[in-house]
């Protein structure tokens, strides 16, 4: 990561931690862990879609991109695309803050009208347009990378994405890491600063923390503990 973009990511990150963890956006149970929709049993449960019920949380996080976008090279991008749908409103407020072009990418194409799997474009594809994806969440960077795909699939040139917040799992390293073009991922904050936080806040203790780094280290086998359970 560029210094000055570590700088950045740095400063905001711990704002943003902190207002996560207290208003719930973050939630950390090492006790009592969240069953995911895959049916795994983890320690933590994200949903940054609580950041859309204040302005200043979205701006929060606008300023924080748009800060990123800055430290990029001016020609990396000339328009923003965001994944549907928690990616929407966050690039749909940096499109809006640096008066740029606006798109965002399906999961799927739809199976009806035009069948578009991307939404925002003038003519039939980005026409070599340098992309900047933004997401909410990377877990394992597998509905990122798809939308990343997608975009280069119609003719964007996509080298760059900014996410809120990463779980930092070794999954979505090697997957952006397998990927040809290579694309930077550049997030907000992340899974370590994030606990840093919660230690010094008080929302967990040393147990807990460590438990938590366990989880990272190996989150599909961290709930074998509560076999039997």
């Amino acid at each position: 990561m560029k210094k000055d973009m570590k700088d950045i990511t740095g400063f905001y990150a711990k704002k943003l931690a902190e207002t996560a963890l207290k208003m719930g956006t973050i939630k950390l149970s090492v006790d009592k862990p969240f069953t995911w929709a895959s049916g795994y049993k983890m320690p933590i449960y994200n949903d940054n879609r609580q950041f859309l019920s204040k302005y200043e949380y979205r701006k929060t996080i606008t300023d924080a991109f748009t800060q990123m976008a800055e430290r990029l090279d001016k020609d990396e991008f000339d328009c923003i695309a965001g994944t549907s749908t928690a990616g929407i409103p966050h690039a749909t407020s940096l499109a809006d803050r640096l008066q740029l072009p606006l798109s965002y990418v399906r999961s799927s194409s739809k199976d009806h009208g035009l069948k578009n799997q991307i939404e925002g474009l003038v003519g039939k594809d980005y026409a070599s347009a340098k992309v900047l994806l933004i997401e909410d969440l990377i877990s394992t960077g597998g509905s990122s990378i798809e939308a990343l795909k997608a975009i280069r699939n119609a003719n964007g040139i996509c080298n760059n994405c900014f996410a809120i917040f990463t779980y930092g799992l070794d999954k979505a390293s090697d997957a952006f890491g397998a990927l040809e073009p290579a694309c930077d991922l550049y997030t907000i904050l992340d899974y370590e600063s994030m606990l840093e936080v919660a230690l010094s806040i008080g929302y967990i203790d040393d147990k807990a923390k460590a438990s938590l780094e366990e989880w990272r280290q190996s989150p599909f086998t961290w709930q074998d503990r509560f076999a039997g359970n």
